[in-house]
């Protein structure tokens, strides 16, 4: 009898790792009915070498839209795994679960540790879905566009040249706020505050405020502190006509190149990315153990956690 639920398996296979948590999740799935989806070959000879899997495992092309009539995505990998299984995801509504095989792993739900946990909770329906911000990204120039695209975390605007200054205007709402020169210009969603722009200088913001942030990174400049702006507004990056190109990467995965003169233009998402939630909890205590915090007072280091 075929199945009526599928599940596409995003993995790294080049990590030992992730081979045999790969193949323990193929086999549960395999054990509760559930069909699997992978995008290459690779991943299907990673899980299964041998081709004996009592329910078959299906390859389907990246640009055939993988993730179409899945139940979910669940990525085994770090950040950049589970950024890469967005993109297949978000065009379907599809939800994505992530258990952490890297370093930090800020948007995996799971640790290596509780695979079996997450596998079951699947199998049981026992999750819940949570939508994330996006942000959609055009790049014009003299009012032609180039390129259009998106992101989950966060659209950087880089120098292209080590040696070289990037000399850039950030506009909010049409109207200017500061220009410089600088190394580069983040423009991250709550999502994306954990990430790059956190590197770059720019403060957390939990992921249920509704809110841009645009990030200079090490600017020459007296005002090129982060901002915080509303997600109806318009954020958009200029590169100067007399300058030098820019890079624009989204996510670490998309870049493009950005001749002098060029306009990047960020908006709210039309489309969010929906990241399955196994367990309740705030996001203080995620905040807190994927980066190691310090939550014990000076007074309780002091007294040996006694109160006083």
């Amino acid at each position: 009898m075929t199945s009526e639920r599928e599940v596409l398996l995003v993995a790294h296979p080049d990590r030992d790792h992730t081979r045999e948590a790969a193949r323990e999740v193929s086999a549960r799935f395999t054990k509760a009915g559930i069909r699997l989806r992978v995008t290459d070959e690779e991943v299907r000879q990673l899980i299964d070498p041998d081709g004996c899997m009592d329910m078959p495992c299906t390859v389907v092309a990246p640009q055939d839209d993988p993730a179409r009539g899945a139940e979910l995505v669940f990525v085994l990998g770090g950040d950049g795994t589970l950024l890469r299984a967005a993109e297949l995801a978000r065009p379907a509504g599809v939800p994505v679960l992530g258990v952490n095989l890297g370093r930090v792993g800020f948007l995996a739900e799971a640790d290596s540790d509780a695979l079996a946990d997450a596998v079951q909770r699947v199998v049981d329906r026992e999750y819940q879905v949570e939508d994330r911000m996006t942000i959609d990204v055009t790049v014009t120039h003299g009012g032609v566009e180039l390129y259009r695209t998106w992101a989950l975390n966060e659209a950087s605007v880089e120098k292209f040249s080590r040696e070289r200054v990037l000399d850039a205007l950030i506009e909010v709402d049409g109207r200017p706020v500061s220009s410089f020169g600088c190394d580069g210009v983040l423009c991250a969603t709550p999502t994306g505050s954990t990430a790059y722009a956190f590197s770059a200088g720019g403060p957390i913001m939990w992921p249920d405020v509704e809110a841009l942030l645009v990030v200079p990174s090490n600017a020459h400049a007296l005002f090129a502190r982060p901002l915080v702006v509303s997600p109806d507004s318009v954020i958009t990056v200029g590169i100067d006509p007399s300058g030098h190109s820019a890079v624009l990467t989204c996510d670490g995965l998309r870049s493009f190149d950005m001749p002098p003169g060029s306009l990047m233009r960020v908006v709210c998402g039309r489309r969010p990315v929906r990241l399955v939630r196994l367990w309740e909890g705030v996001f203080t205590d995620r905040l807190v153990h994927k980066f190691g915090l310090p939550v014990r007072s000076w007074r309780e280091r002091r007294t040996g956690g006694r109160s006083v």
